[in-house]
């Protein structure tokens, strides 16, 4: 089609997820497969990259915006805008779930953090007892330094009894079929308590000049 020399792009394909070190694919497919493409960065520098006319440019590009370039009967024609995004990933992929405590009170506010180490995007979801109501509010911190670990905090206001239960996370990979899940189990009780175990009689006798204990365990 000499009026749209270039395939149309979905928005999908505009936005290429590449791990550090893998090579990359910009989808700019032409109509005609004779034509000659030229790929272009943000600073309008052509870039030398293999071109296959039924994938597009193939290399290892730096992230960054690309478009593609050709020309028809002497008028030059752009391809969409296509960005590239280098992703730190690891095969494995390292969770922790940790509670500030597992024992709450009625009305205390639940703490749950889910930590991923070594991968910037992923993706995570929560499963906990008020998760039908969206009782939760989460929280996520992405940090650099001094290594790479994404902090997902889901955070329980005002608990009742009901909050009981699994608290678990579920981290998927961004581009391997890998994931990992953690729980840990929290209990909130509708008061507080004390439970005494007492480890004496109700009634005990002693001789003179005996030293006695009495223990009473207390939770």
């Amino acid at each position: 089609d000499p009026d749209m020399p270039f395939v149309p792009s979905i928005p999908e394909d505009q936005f290429i997820l590449v791990e550090e070190g893998d090579p990359a694919v910009i989808p700019c497919r032409t109509s005609d497969p004779d034509a000659q493409v030229t790929l272009v960065n943000s600073l309008e520098k052509s870039v030398h990259a293999l071109y296959d006319t039924k994938q597009g440019f193939i290399g290892n590009f730096p992230a960054g915006s690309y478009i593609c370039k050709t020309m028809v009967k002497g008028v030059e024609f752009k391809s969409d805008e296509f960005l590239i995004y280098i992703i730190r990933a690891t095969s494995q992929l390292p969770v922790e779930i940790e509670a500030l405590k597992t024992v709450y009170k009625t009305g205390e506010t639940i703490v749950v953090t889910c930590v991923v180490f070594d991968n910037e995007v992923v993706n995570l979801q929560w499963n906990y007892p008020g998760k039908v109501k969206e009782k939760g509010l989460i929280k996520l911190d992405d940090i650099k330094v001094p290594s790479q670990k994404l902090v997902y905090t889901l955070t329980i206001p005002e608990a009742s009894v009901k909050d009981t239960g699994d608290y678990e996370c579920t981290a998927r990979h961004a581009t391997k079929e890998v994931k990992e899940n953690k729980k840990v189990v929290i209990t909130v009780h509708d008061k507080g308590f004390v439970h005494l175990e007492p480890q004496f009689g109700a009634l005990e006798s002693v001789n003179l000049h005996e030293v006695k204990n009495f223990v009473v365990d207390v939770q």
